[in-house]
């Protein structure tokens, strides 16, 4: 009942997650606000539903991912510190797409691989003179940019 109409409760994305992981995507551009109270709920390991009464008991692993700059996002008061100590246990750089050309050739065929059962019926592999400008472009985008231009290949 936090809302008109809202007759069952729906388990969030936390409660999903009991016993697993949850992944949070970009969580630098998350508003201090929310950072607030997924500092609660990862220090309490509960939290209350919308309207609820109750708490609710959670143990999931978190996982995020950014591409900020956390410790300067701090220091402009855009991130918490206390959340970045909290979620920094294991961090794991990922360096661009541009840092590591060699990874172009397997992705994009991963990426022909996941897109070709809708898009392009037929085609294995992309021309040599395709996957030779895909190794010499700089991927600003980074992996999502290269996804995107194979699924378009394969529109197109």
């Amino acid at each position: 009942g936090a809302f008109p109409g809202a007759t069952a409760e729906k388990p969030g994305k936390f409660e999903l997650a009991h016993t697993g992981t949850i992944f949070l995507d970009e969580i630098g551009e998350m508003a201090i606000r929310l950072q607030a109270k997924l500092l609660q709920v990862l220090q309490d390991e509960e939290f209350f539903r919308v309207g609820g009464k109750k708490s609710v008991r959670v143990d999931s692993r978190v996982v995020v991912a950014t591409n900020r700059d956390l410790e300067k996002e701090i220091a402009l008061g855009n991130f918490r510190e206390d959340l970045y100590y909290r979620l920094n246990v294991v961090a794991i750089r990922l360096p661009a797409l541009r840092e590591r050309m060699e990874d172009v050739v397997p992705l994009t065929d991963h990426f022909l691989k996941k897109y070709g059962r809708h898009y392009i019926h037929g085609v294995s592999e992309l021309p040599a003179e395709v996957l030779k400008a895909f190794t010499e472009y700089d991927w600003p985008g980074n992996v999502r940019e290269l996804e995107n231009m194979v699924r378009r290949l394969g529109v197109l």
